[in-house]
């Protein structure tokens, strides 16, 4: 099913991105209604930016397919009515843009 939201402003759409399982050595299991869900996501829909009292707009600093993390009580949740389960946040609520490492190991190879 399409998700059909479009933020307003400074608010984003997300999607969370499910952490790989963990494989147990132990006994002991824990129901997936009493894990934590994860803090990371990956941005969906994007708003038009923040505007100013002088009525200028500046325009987010994230973009769609961006992975981001965000604080454990950040966001709004999305009804399940449109499908996955997405969350609508503003962008001050983002902790911080996940890079991909292939800049990093380019400088390392070059040392």
């Amino acid at each position: 099913m399409a998700m059909n939201i479009r933020p307003l402003y400074d608010r984003i759409v997300v999607k969370r991105i499910e952490e790989p399982k963990e494989s147990m050595s132990g006994s002991i299991i824990i129901p997936d209604t009493a894990k934590e869900k994860p803090q990371l996501a990956e941005v969906v829909a994007v708003g038009k930016g923040r505007r100013l009292e002088d009525g200028k707009l500046i325009a987010l600093e994230v973009q769609v397919g961006d992975q981001i993390l965000f604080g454990k009580y950040a966001g709004n949740e999305v009804p399940k009515s449109f499908g996955d389960e997405y969350l609508i946040l503003r962008e001050d609520e983002i902790l911080g843009v996940l890079e991909s490492g292939n800049g990093s190991a380019k400088k390392s190879k070059a040392s």
